[in-house]
């Protein structure tokens, strides 16, 4: 199955984007050796999420910063599908849309953070996901994978882990990066724009310029 592109999600509301999630694709486009033709980790701007209140930013504005943000990055790009859906958005639907679309060989990545691993068991068809694809998760350093995991969960993690490589099978597998995350908050990230206070090195510059030239956030500045 190696001849197969791999695709990879990493979804979120980008409300807004900043360096911190382009550090984790990076990392997961590295790491996971996605470097062949066709490999893609695909940005997955959500529309209404079901476990969260509705983003600040439009969803228009929310996808035009992902776009600015990965232009130019190598193996990253957008996938837009979620983002305008005014109903919730579940995981299992969306990897079902793709899984059709991409066939049943091609290597599926899904990436989580490891607070999301621990509530995994509350997800529609959490089972479900895991024979869509595989789960990516992007841990805070120092931290226990399987501590807090429900039973269930955690006989799955210690059964199907494997170290960061080029994924060979389709689904059903577990992986961890070793890189840690990038403590850059965007509840953070909000305040500090909107209180015009420095930004500089926690957004990419054009996404920066996006939030100046259309007011979001209330009061951002260039700082």
């Amino acid at each position: 199955m190696g001849e197969h592109p791999v695709h990879a999600l990493f979804g979120g509301t980008f409300d807004p984007i900043h360096n911190g999630h382009l550090h984790i694709a990076r990392a997961l486009r590295d790491e996971l050796q996605l470097t062949w033709p066709g490999d893609q980790v695909r940005l997955l701007p959500t529309g209404q999420p079901p476990h969260r209140d509705t983003a600040q930013a439009s969803p228009a504005e929310r996808l035009a910063m992902c776009q600015l943000a990965v232009a130019g990055e190598t193996g990253l790009a957008v996938d837009a599908r979620e983002v305008f859906r005014t109903t919730p958005c579940y995981t299992v639907d969306t990897l079902t849309e793709i899984r059709q679309e991409i066939g049943n060989e091609a290597p599926l990545l899904f990436l989580i953070g490891g607070d999301s691993l621990q509530q995994l068991h509350r997800w529609r068809d959490w089972q479900g996901i895991v024979r869509l694809a595989h789960l990516v998760v992007a841990q805070r350093p120092g931290s226990d994978l399987q501590a807090g995991l429900y039973p269930d969960v955690a006989d799955w993690v210690s059964k199907n882990q494997l170290p960061p490589s080029r994924p060979r099978l389709s689904h059903g597998k577990i992986y961890v990066l070793s890189a840690p995350p990038v403590t850059v908050s965007a509840t953070d990230l909000r305040q500090r724009l909107a209180l015009g206070e420095p930004t500089a090195g926690l957004l990419p510059d054009a996404v920066r310029r996006f939030i100046f030239d259309n007011g979001l956030y209330h009061g951002a500045g260039r700082n």
